[in-house]
């Protein structure tokens, strides 16, 4: 199989999207309803059918007592220490993929609000595009239902009302991560003048995951790659790129401009300073750094 974090794999990402965005103009889509794949949650702009299928992309969870799971664990037990810390409140946040609170995930990275009545096209985008990428990481998870970090350390986790609901579904690879992901790419896309910015709070949000105590750091990497591959899917779609144009527009002078008011921007950023000890930042350094100790 091949590694979808590898140059040449990257290289084949960055080219779809290019050519996702050469494509001619697309009719501004209409914003008449959309019906629910389940409550609150809008269908995606893919099919099933259509959707990037996660159990032929991904490898296998990590075996127990494999390296690779040895440095799920000590990740795992490293950001414990951040319970109940401001970057602990931050990942509760970040958990809440409900509308209209998950349209303000990005507001300090864009530099703008989102909100439904300012931006109706990119509220209508996200909404929809969190199906695409949520629902491409079901078929590894349902097939390994793999066990979340707090039903084997037994501590608490940053939402403890979803955690009768968490125990039911799957921890690998992680919905969230590809959602969150999948977002950065498309916000990235959308504002390049601001695209580190926007990535960064992409890998944050994924890594929310970790601290929250419900996925382990391999089901964040590999949900990141799942909502690569639903973006890059996505690109093919008419009414997406629409969607994509539309958003654009509306998203033209506006970013970057004022504060957002959607969000404490200033404690956003110190949150997000707040790394479990022995851990570097970004989470791909820390996977380098404690991989090649665990293998020696």
């Amino acid at each position: 199989m091949k590694n979808l974090f590898s140059p040449a794999s990257g290289l084949l990402l960055a080219l779809a999207v290019a050519l996702g965005g050469c494509v001619g103009q697309e009719p501004a889509p209409d914003l008449s309803p959309v019906p629910e794949v389940r409550p609150g949650i809008l269908a995606g702009y893919l099919p099933t059918e259509a959707l990037p299928d996660s159990l032929a992309l991904i490898p296998p969870p990590p075996l127990q007592g494999s390296p690779a799971d040895a440095l799920d664990r000590k990740i795992s037990t490293r950001s414990l220490a951040l319970q109940n810390s401001s970057r602990w409140g931050l990942a509760a946040r970040d958990a809440d993929l409900m509308f209209p609170q998950a349209a303000s995930i990005f507001a300090c990275a864009l530099g703008a609000d989102i909100s439904k009545d300012r931006m109706p096209h990119l509220y209508r985008l996200l909404r929809r595009t969190l199906a695409d990428a949520g629902l491409s990481t079901y078929r590894a998870k349902n097939h390994y239902a793999r066990k979340r970090p707090f039903m084997i350390n037994g501590k608490p986790i940053c939402t403890p009302r979803e955690e009768e609901h968490l125990r039911k579904d799957g921890s690998y690879p992680s919905g969230h991560a590809a959602i969150g992901w999948a977002w950065a790419l498309i916000l990235a896309e959308l504002v390049p003048d601001r695209a580190d910015r926007i990535l960064a709070r992409g890998l944050a949000f994924g890594q929310s995951r970790v601290i929250c105590n419900v996925h382990w750091q391999s089901d964040v990497l590999m949900g990141r790659s799942m909502g690569a591959a639903a973006v890059a899917r996505l690109h093919s779609d008419k009414e997406f790129r629409a969607a994509m144009q539309a958003a654009r527009k509306e998203l033209e002078g506006a970013s970057g401009k004022a504060s957002p008011s959607s969000v404490d921007c200033a404690a956003e950023e110190k949150a997000l300073k707040e790394y479990p000890p022995g851990i570097p930042w970004p989470a791909r350094q820390a996977t380098v750094t404690d991989a090649s100790q665990a293998s020696t």
